[in-house]
């Protein structure tokens, strides 16, 4: 099992990255909050690492932060939440929203999340509150506190895929990006996070 990887930041393409270690590059996929708290590219970060063995491909998740990575991990447990919902989750929630959202009860803000409906919402609620203690023991330990000063090419359209490759459908993504502000200085993962506190709130 590989617990975490370090080395250098190659390639940002929400909800993907590429982290190259001794001369391999790693193909990570990772919810947003990670990718909120990645650096800019060619600088050195830490990754927690999940990896999950399927008949068809190994597939490598990465977070931030332990706590982010062990909520991912008791996310796929639930029944009928995978790997792919359980990023949505934490792309679209931070650990404090979610437990905030499992104490209250607070069935709407998970289903406004693409791919929950009401019945997975109130699964979620009840399977994860006994958990929700085990989360809160593991000590916060961010990889990097520096903002990505990058600028993508065209950060706009980036952004609208990466929320595709969330689970939004296409006009609802398109729609999410353009109800972010017109600055054309912000970076992809920016107007991501802008777009889903938009739709979160």
């Amino acid at each position: 099992m590989i617990g975490f990887l370090k080395g250098k930041l190659v390639l940002k393409a929400p909800p993907f990255l590429v982290l190259e270690v001794n001369g391999v590059g790693y193909e990570v996929e990772a919810p947003m909050t990670t990718f909120y708290a990645l650096p800019a590219v060619n600088e050195e970060i830490l990754l927690y690492t999940h990896l999950a063995i399927r008949e068809d491909a190994h597939i490598l998740y990465g977070f931030s932060t332990e706590r982010d990575r062990l909520l991912f991990r008791t996310l796929v447990k639930v029944n009928g939440v995978g790997a792919k919902l359980a990023l949505i989750i934490l792309s679209g929630l931070s650990v404090e929203q979610f437990q905030q959202c499992i104490q209250d009860n607070d069935v709407p803000s998970l289903v406004r999340l693409p791919g929950i409906g009401k019945k997975t919402a109130e699964r979620l609620i009840i399977e994860m509150r006994d958990r929700l203690s085990a989360i809160g023991d593991v000590k916060m330990s961010s990889v990097h506190d520096v903002a990505s000063n990058q600028i993508a090419s065209n950060p706009k359209q980036e952004a609208t895929s990466a929320l595709i490759a969330l689970g939004y459908k296409p006009q609802d993504a398109s729609r999410m990006i353009q109800s972010v502000s017109k600055d054309d200085a912000l970076t992809c993962e920016e107007i991501i996070r802008y777009a889903l506190q938009g739709v979160v709130r």
